[in-house]
């Protein structure tokens, strides 16, 4: 119970830091949204020049689903630029002295950033919505669901990876390093089913490839495949193995 209610304080203090300053809404919808105008119209002709007969609202239906991931990548994995300038302003090291729990000191601060993506999320689907997403209302909420784990994931990595390098000059590269590869290798932009035989293959080993499937799967309205399963599980164990290792790096940062 105590770590719940230190958990709810931690959230509580970083959501009103964001909320002083609501123009990261704007700002963090920014890329996707840049796709969505000027990539989304592309996809119809790029599909079908592969033999997919498919219709404007099904090209729509394979995109957004992307983008949400996309979305998630880079909002949730910037977040470890944060506490590296709490660290220095010696924030954490006053945390230390206070009977806080460790594990709330993670949470707290995961689960604004997991309000955030909820919000620029369905801010992005409205705007899908207008572009001619047509998508069933349990499709689209099961996808707000894996953008959650997803969110989960990657902000405790971050938080790890920040609280563990404590440099912006090496955390910057080291985050460009791994996005953009398991952006790319996830199929975001396209089904990584238009790839070549080898790059296929490779996708194989980035978990967000099966996330990404899932998700167009529900936003289709296909709920009991294999694929949703696959990607539930993907999920739920990453999000478990990262929050797990998040908690135990605060820990040890914080004795």
């Amino acid at each position: 119970m105590q770590t719940l209610l230190d958990t709810l304080l931690i959230f509580r203090r970083h959501l009103s830091l964001s909320l002083r300053n609501p123009a990261w809404v704007v700002i963090g919808l920014t890329q996707p949204v840049l796709y969505l105008i000027f990539f989304g119209p592309l996809l119809v002709s790029a599909l079908r020049s592969r033999g997919s007969d498919v219709t404007e609202a099904e090209a729509w239906q394979v995109y957004v689903p992307g983008l949400l991931v996309q979305l998630s990548l880079f909002g949730s994995g910037f977040v470890g630029f944060g506490i590296i300038g709490e660290w220095r302003m010696g924030i954490i090291e006053r945390m230390r002295v206070t009977p806080v729990s460790r594990l709330a000191l993670l949470l707290g601060r995961v689960l604004r950033d997991m309000t955030v993506q909820l919000i620029q999320s369905v801010l992005l689907i409205g705007v899908g919505t207008a572009f001619g997403l047509r998508a069933p209302i349990p499709g689209v909420l099961l996808g707000l669901g894996f953008v959650l784990l997803i969110s989960m994931s990657l902000a405790s990595l971050s938080y790890t990876a920040g609280l563990l390098i404590k440099s912006e000059d090496a955390f910057a590269p080291l985050l460009s390093a791994v996005s953009v590869p398991l952006m790319l290798l996830s199929g975001v932009l396209l089904p990584m089913s238009l790839a070549p035989d080898w790059l296929n293959f490779v996708s194989h080993l980035n978990p967000f490839r099966y996330i990404v499937e899932a998700m167009r799967d529900v936003f289709r309205g296909d709920y009991a495949t294999t694929g949703v399963l696959i990607g539930v599980i993907v999920a739920v164990v990453l999000a478990a193995a990262s929050v797990t290792f998040g908690t135990r790096t605060f820990r040890r940062e914080n004795v």
